[in-house]
């Protein structure tokens, strides 16, 4: 058992191949070299960002519809210029329900953006 950010996690070796597995409200996400520890129905992923649009400006846009926990643009490593998405992470499930169904194919800063539940591979 492990302890994250006060979800715990139960591991278990999978009988087939040996390896672990985790099962719990809690998920590890890893996306541009961050690493994630959510529950995956809480976190939404934003795609089609305009290369101008900045955490500022998502988090705008998306606080109408909960409390938002965090907020990331992805960004390249090198250039720091936006890669064109972007994670949104609420506090509570219908919060992050909410914005889906409201913010999905919407326009933002000029560009119609897909919104869509984060999840793992």
């Amino acid at each position: 058992m492990q302890s994250i950010n006060g979800a715990v996690r139960v591991f278990r070796t999978n009988p087939s191949s040996g390896s672990l597995w985790a099962r719990g409200s809690c998920s590890k996400l890893f996306v541009g070299g961050l690493q994630f520890f959510v529950h995956p129905f809480f976190l939404l992923y934003i795609d089609g960002l305009s290369y101008d649009t900045n955490e500022t400006v998502l988090k705008n846009a998306f606080e109408k519809h909960g409390e938002i926990i965090e907020v990331r643009v992805i960004c390249h490593h090198v250039s720091g210029k936006s890669r064109g998405y972007g994670f949104v992470r609420f506090a509570t499930e219908a919060a992050a329900d909410a914005a889906l169904k409201q913010m999905h194919s919407q326009v933002l800063d000029g560009r119609s953006i897909r919104v869509e539940y984060a999840h793992k591979g």
